[in-house]
């Protein structure tokens, strides 16, 4: 690896620190490719804020996310690969070698992995960013013990939504479930755990429309579809899980992308 006063040269650079980033680094480590990782603002990707990974081989008693995240770095970091707390903010890939600028710094590279992941998706409704941090996530093992006793909400069908619910009863007194379909998209094993929890409860054929509160989060405006009753509810917290966007904005222009934002790849 070089480095010239304008930028630093690397055979390999990896955008984004997930578990897709930290094996591709793993691999380009051990073939002595010398790879600088950029790992955005936070190491491990979504699963760094997963409480317990249980589909994951090797770990029949499951695993806590921010522990798999430590070993994927352990690991590529063992073989050589370099890890760099930085955000990369404009890209070239119609020249060779690429270049990349980030935050700090600018690199240029022979080749470039892109593993840069996705973020939560929000409702956009009133009350949704005024209330984050003071009652609105989208991450249960960050803030769900900031709900100890109180009745909270979780938004969405999905298996994220019903996974981080399950984990949210830990400490909430009740967890209700709201979710826009007649039924829920998630799994069925994570459907049944869910079900048969006394704390959970089930909103179905409901939107969130509103987050109500003056500090705080204190309750929710909520509409039933079929019939489009309108109701506040109270609640202490809203944990958003309706999916998520896909992190590419920076490649526009230089990367094919379809109509959700994906990156198109070939075989």
């Amino acid at each position: 690896m070089s480095k010239t006063s304008e930028s630093t040269h690397t055979p390999l650079l990896i955008l984004g620190a997930g578990p897709a980033g930290l094996a591709a680094a793993l691999y380009a480590a051990r073939a002595d490719l010398e790879p600088i990782v950029l790992t955005g603002p936070a190491l491990g990707g979504q699963v760094s804020i997963t409480y317990i990974v249980e589909n994951y081989p090797g770990f029949p008693e499951g695993v806590e996310g921010p522990d798999l995240v430590k070993r994927f770095q352990e690991q590529a970091e063992k073989f050589g690969a370099q890890l760099v707390l930085d955000t990369a903010v404009a890209v070239d890939f119609q020249q060779r070698p690429f270049r990349v600028q980030t935050t700090k710094t600018a690199y240029t590279a022979d080749a470039v992995i892109v593993a840069t992941g996705a973020t939560a998706k929000q409702l956009e409704i009133p009350g949704e960013d005024e209330f984050i941090g003071t009652g609105v996530s989208y991450c249960a093992t960050c803030d769900g013990h900031f709900f100890k006793g109180m009745d909270i909400m979780v938004v969405g069908g999905g298996d994220s939504a019903l996974e981080e619910a399950l984990f949210l009863t830990r400490y909430a007194n009740t967890v209700t479930i709201v979710h826009r379909r007649d039924q829920l998209r998630a799994g069925r094993l994570l459907q049944k755990r869910a079900r048969n929890h006394p704390k959970i409860r089930f909103l179905l054929e409901t939107v969130v429309t509103e987050i109500l509160g003056d500090d705080i989060v204190e309750a929710v405006r909520l509409q039933h579809l079929p019939s489009g009753e309108i109701r506040e509810h109270p609640t202490a917290g809203v944990f958003i899980f309706i999916g998520y966007h896909p992190n590419t904005d920076l490649f526009e222009g230089q990367l094919a992308l379809d109509e959700r934002g994906y990156i198109v790849t070939d075989k």
